[in-house]
């Protein structure tokens, strides 16, 4: 019969945990390090002095023969899926956690019914719930590797986003995708060929089961001042004096949210649209008589940065394949040391009342 006196049950106090760590210190000091290891190795770091007397040698090779089995990864730390008690800070659901500028080539199908391989930028975030520590990042980019050999659409792009969403078990999720389109362009006067770039970007985003395709475009052109240009012409008439009109490089990014019932519209329908617009598209090849063909084209069209907004509208309220929208503008300046800038936006989708605050400086293209 075994008999336990009742004070086996009870918790030990602090003062009764400090009176048996002194006694155990006293016991460590006048032993040996082996006798303190036979009892227990952990013992000698409570003692002042030796509190890493015990730690084992590590070895310093990088072991290639290591093979990692199914047992040994389940012994592995998992933080980010851990209990909502590690979560630090507010428990609350976070919008968008992911990853930025993840790069692979990746191949893209054009209007003339041919393949290009671009190198691309991926960004993609789900949403986190409140009671949830963290995600796999590595799952997104894992899946993105997964459909990188296929000719990408927004189908696959959905395709993509269904795997990441049902791999993270997340509500909301989004892809960007960004490149640098090229399209071969023709000089104005020359005949001479050469490749423009384009900045484009490819968003599918969903939220609360509602999935959206945006497609952004960054187009760059000359702007010519409609009042310089009359001050010039009027230094000419009025005082037989030469004066030339200020123009600038300018940037329109063109933001379109697509009717999945329209049809596909293409990188290049876009682009048409927006050269439409406003046709002083800056050059690529030039010869004598194409920079006077541009000067000719920038007087034939002055537009302050308010005019360009309304004339991009003006094309992309023709196309039944766009919904909403947004052109934001920028006047780089020649004049002024500031740019000038406009925004119209057509629709919710793109409607906000805060604006990024290096929205602007982010239009800044160099050749």
């Amino acid at each position: 019969m075994n008999i336990h006196s009742p004070d086996m049950d009870r918790e030990p106090t602090r003062e009764e945990a400090e009176a048996a760590l002194a006694l155990l210190r006293r016991w460590a000091d006048d032993v040996t390090a082996e006798e303190v290891a036979t009892l227990d190795p952990l013992v000698s770091r409570l003692i002042p002095g030796q509190e890493v007397s015990n730690y084992p040698a590590l070895a310093r090779a990088y072991p290639d023969a290591f093979e990692v089995d199914d047992a040994y990864k389940a012994t592995m730390p998992d933080l980010q899926n851990g209990p909502s008690s590690l979560i630090r800070g507010a428990q609350q659901q976070i919008q968008h956690v992911g990853i930025s500028n993840f790069r692979l080539p990746i191949r893209f199908h054009t209007r003339d019914n041919g393949d290009l391989t671009l190198e691309t930028s991926v960004t993609g975030t789900v949403s986190l719930e409140a009671e949830k520590k963290g995600i796999n990042m590595s799952r997104i980019m894992r899946t993105f590797y997964k459909h990188a050999e296929e000719t990408f659409s927004f189908d696959v792009i959905e395709r993509a986003l269904d795997a990441y969403k049902s791999d993270l078990e997340s509500f909301d999720a989004r892809i960007q995708m960004r490149f640098s389109f090229p399209m071969k362009v023709q000089s104005l006067r020359s005949g001479l060929e050469g490749y423009q770039y384009y900045d484009i970007a490819l968003e599918l985003v969903e939220s609360a089961g509602v999935r959206k395709k945006i497609i952004h475009l960054d187009y760059v052109y000359s702007s010519t001042c409609p009042c310089s240009l009359e001050l010039s012409e009027h230094a000419r008439q009025f005082r037989g004096q030469l004066a030339t009109p200020h123009s600038q490089r300018s940037v329109a990014r063109i933001s379109v949210l697509l009717d999945n019932e329209a049809g596909v519209l293409w990188f290049e329908d876009l682009i048409d649209r927006a050269r439409a617009a406003v046709p002083t598209e800056t050059q690529v090849m030039v010869k004598r008589e194409d920079e006077q063909a541009f000067a000719e084209l920038n007087a034939a069209n002055p537009i302050f940065v308010e005019d360009a907004a309304r004339l991009f509208t003006e094309q992309l309220q023709l196309d039944p394949r766009i919904a909403d929208f947004r052109v934001i503008a920028s006047h780089q300046e020649s004049l002024h040391s500031h740019d000038a800038v406009s925004v119209l936006t057509e629709g919710e989708t793109f409607a906000t009342e805060s604006i990024d605050p290096k929205l602007f400086a982010s239009l800044f293209h160099v050749g």
